[in-house]
């Protein structure tokens, strides 16, 4: 995915991010400038998943979100 199409629907998907993965706060989804790379590391930090695992489920948020 482009992370100039992500930060593009940032504002749209950052609501949908906080239902998701509830330990994520405002503050932390605003540093992350609709970054993948960066919510997958945020993931990783938050919540202690592997790599591979937080980029899979940053993966099927986006595609079950319709994100291109």
């Amino acid at each position: 995915m482009s992370v100039d199409i992500m930060q593009g629907q940032w504002q749209q998907l950052h609501g949908q991010i906080r239902k998701k993965w509830g330990m994520l706060t405002d503050d932390d989804l605003d540093q992350l400038e609709g970054g993948t790379d960066q919510l997958v590391g945020l993931l990783q930090a938050k919540y202690g998943y592997a790599r591979d695992r937080a980029q899979h489920e940053v993966d099927a948020f986006l595609k079950a979100m319709k994100v291109r």
